[in-house]
């Protein structure tokens, strides 16, 4: 917890120094129990902007590919990042993303899957429902909106949990967490348009099938 706190506070000078950020809505965000954080993506910066706005730690999914590096995989790994495997269901990153739920930490997930090319609200894929179905947790929306250019204003809105609870049955399967994603999804939109973000192209929001 030492080295996790020392190296929040020389992420959060770096990114003092190369962005003015602003996060609101942290209210929404329980002190204890598990939550699943739901955000878009539009950069490699985005897990650090979460966890440095959040009070509690935050344990994420990141891409596969930056394990391979020594140095970062170490530095990461204390940041409670867990390796993914994009473009495809990678079960090993949902099972740690439901034992770290199930243990009442925070986990932050990306629906999107990938970072949007165009910063418009992109498909997502039903993950992030199963996640939030399977393990009983809050669920918050999250909208990041950049634009990710040096010294300029990036915010980071929590919104109020998304209401799932007609969707928790002992049976649910792909329906459900695809409905749940949608909720999700429609969720973050909402953030977006109403604080100024990119939305996708025709206001709404996708679920791919997996």
């Amino acid at each position: 917890m030492v080295i996790y706190e020392f190296l929040r506070l020389i992420v959060h000078c770096v990114y003092r120094l190369l962005f003015r950020y602003e996060a609101y809505g942290q209210e929404n965000i329980p002190e204890e129990g598990a939550v699943l954080l739901c955000a878009n993506h539009l950069s490699n910066w985005d897990p650090p902007f979460v966890g440095l706005t959040v009070k509690r730690r935050v344990n994420y999914m990141a891409k596969q590919e930056l394990f391979r590096i020594p140095v970062l995989r170490t530095v990461i790994r204390w940041f409670g990042a867990f390796p993914v495997k994009r473009g495809a269901t990678d079960k090993k990153a949902i099972r740690t993303a439901l034992e770290r739920l199930r243990e009442g930490k925070v986990v932050l997930i990306f629906p999107e899957g990938t970072r949007s090319k165009t910063g418009q609200l992109g498909k997502a894929f039903p993950g992030s429902g199963f996640l939030a179905l399977r393990e009983k947790c809050t669920v918050i929306p999250v909208a990041i909106i950049g634009p990710f250019r040096l010294f300029h204003k990036v915010k980071i809105i929590y919104g109020p949990p998304i209401d799932l609870e007609d969707l928790r049955k002992p049976k649910a399967g792909r329906a459900e967490a695809e409905e749940a994603t949608k909720r999700i999804m429609e969720g973050i939109g909402r953030l977006l348009k109403e604080n100024g973000g990119a939305t996708s192209s025709n206001g709404a929001s996708f679920v791919n099938g997996v």
